[in-house]
């Protein structure tokens, strides 16, 4: 309650109804008015003058940037993100900085297009749907105690988080050099000439030393920090899931972690560990076909029983003298199983019908799976289609092929060795042919002529008809 006679005079309603008095004002006989609240928009639509107080009151009291704080002080639900941007916006962007854009006591523009009721519903409105929404959250998880800024609060040794500082930084003397340096105000230009001095040339050369050697301490401090190397339990975990050649492959990739950022490194490193998973997986495959192993069940027995056999100690002689007292030999360790194991596994999935470059797939219990090496389709019987015969070339010994004189052949069916042994061709250059014919054909929708092909593969013409009618015959291409 306000005095109207007294503009320096309040009363609270309690001592008002009470009837009590102080010095001359009696409220029996003075005239005296009701004081609205100042819950009203005069800076923003969405705060009040109250608000606008009670923040400058809060800044004043625990200072510009403690949000939290000053929020609290607030109250209303107020964030401290939201007061942040409050204060920024209109006090700090504004025109008239340090006061607001309306701060001239006659705009009452806000108040006009947001009256008093309408403001304080709205207001009241959201500070229930806030209250409602703080009793629906999950309980925050408490606060935990600041980390100390020292070299033994971090699982990295010598990190301090605080500062985000090492104990030994990279180049730690660097400082030592330019600790005793001094530059006072006119020094190092000689009053008589104007040049610089000698002297002078040589502290700025040192200061640009020291200068290079912080951009290279910081450099390096990005990348630790950018590709997260200071997590060290947690990479430690991630290579022990490793195998020892995986391990090796990524320690040579490491130093291309500063030229690149943190997820081209990754899809990089990646990348070269699925090239190496694939490269293990063929040499295996090709191990197994040395071997006469047909499918992957049983190249997964023959793995099983050569890891046993690695494992079994070497027999010792009844005439071994030092057999009792020669130490045995390590067992050698079982590696876990790695990526390549995926890729040679007998759970492979099928491979696709449909697909438009026909490819050699084992044959998995007996039965082959996904497209063959001719091109026809499982779905359809292969015994029911004739068996190319080779015409043999008159005067022309066949070559007998051997894995010892020729090194690809096991790249070949067998319909292909029995050509190559007729034509008396090296299977890689009959795949080179083979190849140089296919892509010439796919120019053309799959087809080509025979001259065409003789043209492509410039050897003795017969070898190429035979050729030519060979590829024909197994629907890799046809006839234009």
């Amino acid at each position: 309650m306000s005095r109207a006679c007294c503009n320096d005079y309040d009363l609270c309603v309690p001592c008002f109804s009470n009837g009590s008095s102080s010095q001359n004002h009696d409220p029996s006989t003075h005239a005296f008015s009701v004081i609205e609240q100042h819950s009203i928009p005069i800076y923003t639509a969405d705060w009040g003058a109250d608000e606008e107080l009670l923040l400058l009151e809060g800044a004043e009291v625990y200072g510009l940037g403690s949000w939290a704080d000053i929020a609290d002080h607030i109250g209303g639900y107020r964030t401290k993100d939201e007061v942040r941007d409050h204060y920024i916006d209109t006090y700090v962007k504004s025109t008239n900085f340090p006061l607001p854009e309306r701060a001239d006591p006659k705009d009452t523009s806000l108040l006009v297009e947001n009256p008093r009721d309408i403001f304080q519903a709205r207001k009241k409105r959201r500070i229930e749907e806030r209250k409602n929404a703080a009793k629906s959250a999950p309980p925050a998880a408490p606060k935990q105690k600041p980390t100390a800024s020292v070299p033994a609060c971090h699982e990295v040794q010598g990190y301090m988080p605080g500062r985000l500082e090492f104990e030994t930084e990279f180049a730690n003397e660097a400082e030592e050099a330019v600790q005793h340096m001094q530059f006072d105000p006119g020094d190092g230009i000689n009053p008589r000439t104007g040049e610089i001095e000698p002297e002078m040339e040589l502290k700025m050369v040192v200061m640009d030393i020291y200068n290079s050697r912080l951009t290279t301490r910081a450099e390096r401090k990005k990348v630790i920090f950018e590709h997260h190397l200071l997590e060290y339990r947690k990479n430690a975990a991630l290579d022990k899931k490793r195998t020892k050649e995986e391990r090796d492959l990524l320690n040579k990739v490491k130093p291309f972690a500063r030229m690149t950022n943190h997820k081209d490194f990754q899809d990089l490193s990646s990348g070269l560990e699925y090239e190496h998973n694939l490269r293990q997986a063929v040499a295996q495959l090709q191990d197994w076909r040395h071997m006469r192993i047909g499918d992957l069940k049983t190249g997964e027995k023959y793995e099983g029983e050569k890891q046993t056999r690695a494992q079994r100690p070497a027999p010792t002689g009844s005439f071994d003298r030092l057999a009792g007292i020669r130490p045995p030999k390590p067992v050698p360790p079982i590696e876990t199983p790695s990526a390549t194991t995926a890729l040679t596994a007998p759970e492979l999935p099928e491979r696709l019908k449909n697909s438009q470059l026909p490819f050699v797939s084992l044959a998995i219990n007996g039965q082959s799976k996904g497209p063959l090496a001719n091109g026809n389709s499982n779905a359809s019987n292969t015994s029911s289609k004739t068996q190319y015969s080779v015409t043999p070339i008159a005067g022309l010994p066949p070559l007998k092929l051997t894995p010892d004189n020729a090194t690809d052949i096991q790249l070949l069916t067998t319909e292909e060795a029995e050509l190559c042994s007729v034509l008396r061709m090296m299977p890689k250059a009959y795949l080179t042919i083979k190849e140089g014919v296919m892509r010439e054909a796919m120019k053309t929708g799959g087809s080509i002529k025979r001259k065409s092909a003789r043209e492509v593969c410039k050897i003795d013409g017969t070898k190429v008809s035979r050729i030519y009618d060979f590829l024909v015959h197994s629907g890799w291409i046809q006839k234009a």
